[in-house]
């Protein structure tokens, strides 16, 4: 009978949605909406993985068609290598698929978790990758909206590669933008908590958190719900950046001007960009190595014509590029 009984039991089943081409494995999340699995193309000699996104049309209202729809429109629009690539997407009668890239590494913010702080270069490294991928949707006129950690993905769990992902509250900023809660308490600005009309500026507050978790451990205003949230977002003091771990001035400053609760008094996006240490001009990438070789060529030339002065600033602004890639060594094996 104990044998007979055992075989009774019931056992979680896993049944993801079929669609031709693919086979769906690895379940990777899930939301109101959507679920998110790990798939295998069927078709070619390599088995290439992606990303699925099914979302189910029977939950779907009018607000969260319309939020699809600009998602879609949005990731079509933008390729950039620090955005998750929307592939394909496709729909049957219960489902709507979005094909993406397949990101190995899991989030940004497991990878906080399993280090509980990252070293300020790591940071300043990731910091770069989030700056380039918002310099590219700044200049679409579009703002994320849902920056957290959450939805920022690794490529891989070493040498990782960061991606910005779901985009479910993108919008493009315009003259039909709408001023609802959008994102996560933990990580929404506080014209947007205390319903005040807001603009793009949510995204630099965002980024403001997202820089603070990752050198401290937790957001600036972490909170036990949503109404003790408010009252902290709502009270006068200035935010205090904690004194240890150390960082650098320029870490410091970048901190204090994002998060600023008025966002008339917070960075702009063009200052942000220019930052000293967000440095876009020299996040590492293969274009440092020439532009570092550029300088280094030039200054030996001038060295051998006897200009002192010239080939110091040359040598100097070589070294400014080759130092990345130096530096992005000791970033990866974090």
């Amino acid at each position: 009978m104990a044998a007979s009984s055992r075989s009774l039991k019931k056992t979680p089943t896993f049944n993801p949605p079929r669609l031709d081409d693919f086979v769906l494995t690895q379940k990777l999340g899930s939301g109101t909406y959507a679920t998110v699995y790990k798939a295998y193309k069927k078709s070619g000699e390599q088995r290439e993985v992606s990303a699925i996104k099914c979302i189910q049309k029977a939950t779907l209202n009018r607000t969260s068609i319309e939020n699809l729809l600009v998602e879609i429109e949005i990731l079509k629009q933008i390729k950039h290598e620090h955005v998750v690539q929307l592939l394909d997407f496709r729909w049957d009668n219960s489902y709507i698929y979005l094909i993406m890239e397949y990101c190995g590494g899991g989030d940004l913010s497991t990878f906080i978790q399993a280090r509980r702080i990252l070293p300020e270069l790591t940071v300043k490294r990731f910091l770069q990758q989030i700056a380039s991928a918002l310099q590219s949707l700044h200049n679409h006129n579009i703002s994320h909206m849902d920056l957290k950690p959450q939805n920022i993905l690794l490529t891989t769990g070493h040498h990782p590669v960061l991606k910005l992902a779901d985009f479910g509250f993108a919008q493009y900023l315009g003259s039909n933008q709408d001023f609802a809660l959008r994102g996560s308490p933990l990580y929404m600005a506080p014209e947007m908590i205390l319903q005040h009309h807001y603009d793009a500026k949510v995204d630099l507050w965002s980024v403001g958190v997202i820089l603070y978790e990752s050198l401290f451990g937790q957001p600036p205003f972490a909170s036990r719900s949503f109404d003790e949230l408010t009252e902290k977002i709502k009270s006068d003091y200035a935010i205090q950046i904690p004194v240890e771990p150390s960082v650098s001035s320029s870490c410091r400053d970048l901190l204090v001007s994002l998060l600023q609760r008025d966002p008339l008094q917070r960075i702009s996006f063009e200052d942000f960009f220019a930052h000293q240490f967000v440095d876009l001009e020299h996040k590492p990438s293969a274009c440092c190595v020439q532009k570092a070789t550029l300088f280094f060529t030039s200054a030996v030339e001038e060295d051998k014509k006897g200009n002192v002065a010239d080939a110091i600033r040359l040598y100097s602004q070589a070294i400014e590029y080759f130092l990345p890639a130096i530096y992005c060594k000791h970033w990866q094996d974090v």
